[in-house]
């Protein structure tokens, strides 16, 4: 499966900590920004999933910080989409958006829940199936 978005950010001055590079905890947010594209990609939204009254909470997250950030630099943030079944397995690649360095690598992965009892669905709703379906 290689089912991807990518988005291209400018990083922003108040993105930075007092060393002048991106503070770490803002990389994880680029990456939601990232994920969203790939969800919009597969037709299968955070409204869509209120909607269908689940959510997709990170149960765990992997970063490897290779190369700092700085302001005003231009990056692309890609999301990967692993698997997505029993649970979304997304990896992200962060890259300078001119010599295509990479600056960071990381994986979450989510899980399905209910969101008006908070128990775990271990099958994927079927709007997003017929996204990856698209794909596949």
């Amino acid at each position: 499966m290689n089912i991807s978005a990518t988005i291209t950010k400018d990083i922003p001055f108040y993105d930075l900590d007092p060393m002048q590079v991106v503070w770490h905890g803002n990389y994880i947010k680029y990456m939601e920004d990232a994920r969203c594209a790939l969800l919009e990609k597969l037709s299968y939204t955070y409204d869509d999933m209120k909607t269908e009254n689940i959510a997709y909470p990170v149960a765990k997250l992997e970063i490897k910080y290779i190369k700092p950030c700085r302001f005003a630099q231009k990056i692309n943030i890609k999301a990967i989409l692993n698997e997505y079944d029993p649970c979304l397995i997304i990896s992200y690649e962060i890259y300078d958006a001119n010599t295509n360095e990479k600056m960071l690598k990381a994986k979450t992965m989510q899980i399905c829940i209910d969101i008006k009892t908070y128990t775990t669905i271990y099958t994927p709703p079927k709007k997003l199936l017929e996204g990856v379906k698209n794909y596949v």
